[in-house]
């Protein structure tokens, strides 16, 4: 369980940093479908398909590490 929560919070980096490089840029990222989204006044690039591939990614990595 705790390899999950490791593994949820390195998706969300690894999404946030693409996604921030990809939609500054112009770009969609294609089949990665990054999104720019306004949230209280604070905008920000995510992909959800980046933030799922990263966190099930890293999830596999922790448990062959165990």
């Amino acid at each position: 369980m705790f390899a999950f929560l490791k593994a949820i919070v390195l998706g969300a980096i690894l999404s946030g940093v693409i996604s921030a490089v990809v939609g500054h840029a112009g770009g969609t990222g294609g089949a990665a479908s990054v999104h720019h989204f306004v949230i209280e006044g604070f905008g920000f690039y995510w992909s959800w398909v980046l933030f799922v591939g990263g966190t099930l990614l890293a999830f596999a990595i922790f448990m062959m590490l165990e």
